[in-house]
């Protein structure tokens, strides 16, 4: 996958982006929305191994860029039936707040079903409201909250909410 749009770029990630993907994935401050206060603990050589095994048709990790330089990463998986799972964060904190996030995720969910996938699904931590906000704008439906449905690094129990969204409920925030 490669989208451009103004400033910003999605492309699928590569062997070389497995150093700063580590950097970010064990990286504490931004890993703790995530559940994970104190980073995945990864290594570049599991990243890249990773990466190498990812096709158009599983799954794919992939690397935000503004004016050329990596600010995040965005990832899908195919779950079977026409349906994938997503996942976004933008990792460099200079980026977030900014508005990037309900752009971002519309060039993606509009490739994603450009690509034939006719339902995206994705999860996040009940207390991550501003999360929440965005998917809903995009016009994703709530479908279930999962109480205390799993133990973060801390030992604390955290909900879930689902989310799900189908074609004709997709608002597109780079046409407005």
């Amino acid at each position: 996958m490669k989208v451009i749009y103004n400033d910003l770029c999605i492309r699928n990630a590569e062997e070389k982006d497995s150093v700063q993907l580590t950097q970010w994935w064990n990286d504490g401050k931004v890993m703790a929305h995530a559940g994970f206060p104190y980073g995945i603990g990864t290594t570049p050589e599991k990243v890249k191994e990773k990466i190498i095994k990812e096709s158009d048709e599983t799954r794919r990790t992939l690397i935000i860029e503004h004016q050329n330089i990596p600010i995040g990463e965005m990832s899908y998986r195919n779950v079977g039936n026409s349906t994938c799972e997503i996942g976004i964060k933008i990792c460099n904190f200079d980026f977030q707040n900014k508005g990037l996030g309900r752009i971002l995720l519309s060039l993606f969910i509009d490739e994603l079903f450009n690509m034939g996938f006719k339902k995206i699904i994705l999860d996040t931590n009940l207390k991550n409201t501003r999360a929440q906000h965005i998917y809903e704008l995009l016009g994703f439906k709530k479908v279930r909250v999962n109480e205390n449905s799993w133990t973060d690094q801390l030992g604390e129990l955290q909900t879930s909410v689902d989310y799900e969204l189908i074609e004709s409920d997709f608002v597109d925030w780079t046409k407005k």
